[in-house]
């Protein structure tokens, strides 16, 4: 990621700007989440994409307020567990078919570039730890 400081944390507009991204990215998956079936599948796979469809922003959020570098890549690490997470489980979602692809190729599209950035972040960050 472009602009980071020396810790290999991002500057704060561009820190402001991702955090933005990652809030409007729950907002998405909290709309997606509702528009599933209520049956048991449905429901089973809305909570799970919840949980970490929306965690990607808060962890976000504390590892901006980190105590350490060290503090900051592990925070770093959990928000990109979750939005793997969260890819797999709009792949399932696109591959049982319970909800039309065109409601799903964008958002799939902002979590693969979302995990890019974080991926890159946390690479950074790594690297000026050592």
């Amino acid at each position: 990621m472009e602009n980071q400081s020396e810790t290999g944390r991002p500057s704060q507009s561009r820190a402001d700007e991702l955090e933005e991204r990652l809030i409007d990215f729950a907002v998405r998956i909290i709309k997606l989440s509702s528009r599933l079936p209520k049956t048991p599948a449905g429901k089973h796979i809305a909570g799970q994409i919840l949980r970490c469809g929306t965690s990607a922003a808060p962890n976000y959020g504390e590892g901006r307020g980190a105590e350490s570098t060290a503090d900051f890549v592990h925070k770093l690490g959990i928000v990109l567990k979750e939005l793997n997470e969260t890819s797999i489980w709009l792949r399932i979602i696109e591959r049982s078919e319970i909800l039309r692809r065109e409601l799903l190729t964008d958002i799939i599209e902002e979590n693969s570039e979302l995990c890019k950035i974080i991926g890159s972040s946390l690479r950074t960050a790594r690297m000026r730890k050592k």
